[in-house]
């Protein structure tokens, strides 16, 4: 019997996962996939990351839409550290669960309870959302050292005021007050990773919002996406294949089985980047630097090693290093467990949520993308009885 003829309405071309699919007009940033660039603004991360600012310079110019004076920078900086702080029913919650459950998940749940506990949650307006990315942006430092600390068995921190974001960050992670370069490293680590387009946990965030819904609910959803190893979870991955291959002089033929396997090599390609990914450039020195100073250079050799095979063998496709070819040895070597690593990811991306949903508020309109039917169109329905 001949297959019946479709006929659809509308337009029918279309890329699987949206991709090339434009939802709207944004000033945030840029991210330039064929000659390797990332602009916050305007600004490139290169500028932002030597600029001396640190993240709370980047985190000012992506929520309020410029970059700060002196003035309004410490004034910033003294407002964020103002709003550190997280309930005691927060605390109490992360202490039932962290130690039990994937990290994400007890940040996830935790901006949850905040939002239960915000008499204000469900005002939605770009003034009360606003103070609400301040409060998050301020908060997720807290919530992820927090985190960190209960999975170890180690009681939480409050925060130290008189500290700026990143240090205050590591220092409620380790129980130590960080050097001055380690600081000034994660501070490069938290601007670079603050804002990246329309990647999946923004757009997931979006979406949620467009309902007007609240923002507590618009971040959990960011988490969530987050969360997935295709988006924020690939450093840990990486980090395991560096220390699965153990010695340099093994790459070669981890690489050889890898490829008769056909593994794909964690920290390689990116659906936008077809050139070397310039956040992945600016951690590959630092990542030498810290591997070598906490004694774990070999990290660092293996990944030059891989590197350079999977670049030979696949670069003229465009793939290269992404984001989390380096970082996790840079997190390792400052003593941060794996785990921990893709909830480090969220402490300067939602600066980059928020401030994707304040500028679509204002003109929000809500998303309804359309799927392509393609199952049965003139079933004929048999009662009950006569099914078998």
């Amino acid at each position: 019997m001949p297959e019946k003829e479709r006929k659809y309405v509308g337009k029918t071309d279309f890329v699987k996962g949206l991709e090339g699919a434009i939802t709207h007009e944004s000033t945030l940033s840029y991210v330039d996939g064929q000659n390797g660039k990332l602009i916050y603004r305007g600004y490139s991360i290169d500028d932002l990351c030597r600029g001396g600012g640190g993240y709370e310079e980047t985190a000012y110019l992506l929520l309020k839409g410029k970059l700060p004076t002196r003035r309004e920078l410490d004034a910033f900086k003294a407002n964020l550290s103002k709003r550190r702080g997280i309930p005691n029913e927060v605390k109490d919650l992360i202490s039932l669960v962290a130690k039990g459950t994937h990290p994400m998940n007890t940040l996830r749940s935790a901006v949850s309870l905040l939002g239960c506990l915000d008499p204000k949650e469900f005002e939605v307006n770009v003034e009360n959302d606003m103070r609400i990315a301040l409060d998050l942006t301020a908060q997720f430092p807290t919530l992820v050292a927090a985190i960190a600390r209960v999975r170890r068995g180690q009681p939480i921190l409050d925060p130290d005021p008189s500290l700026g974001h990143s240090a205050d960050f590591l220092r409620m992670m380790t129980g130590k007050k960080p050097d001055e370069r380690t600081a000034e490293v994660m501070d490069m680590a938290l601007i670079i990773h603050a804002e990246h387009g329309m990647n999946a946990s923004t757009f997931s965030a979006m979406v949620v919002n467009s309902t007007l819904t609240d923002l507590y609910s618009s971040v959990t959803a960011g988490i969530g996406a987050l969360k997935g190893p295709l988006h924020g979870g690939a450093n840990e991955q990486t980090l395991r294949t560096f220390m699965e291959i153990k010695d340099p002089n093994t790459v070669d033929t981890w690489f050889k089985k890898a490829k008769e396997r056909k593994v794909k090599v964690p920290g390689f390609g990116h659906r936008v980047y077809k050139a070397y990914d310039p956040r992945a450039r600016i951690f590959d020195p630092i990542a030498k630097e810290f591997s070598e100073r906490g004694g774990h250079g070999h990290l660092y050799q293996i990944a030059k090693k891989l590197e350079a095979l999977v670049v030979a063998d696949l670069g003229g496709k465009g793939i290269f290093p992404n984001v989390d070819y380096f970082s996790g040895v840079i997190y390792d070597a400052m003593g941060i467990d794996s785990a921990i690593f893709t909830p480090i990811f969220a402490v300067p991306r939602i600066a980059g949520w928020c401030a994707s949903i304040l500028e679509y508020l204002p003109e929000n309109r809500l998303f309804r993308p359309t799927s392509i039917y393609v199952g049965e169109l003139e079933a004929e329905y048999v009662p009950i009885e006569k099914r078998k």
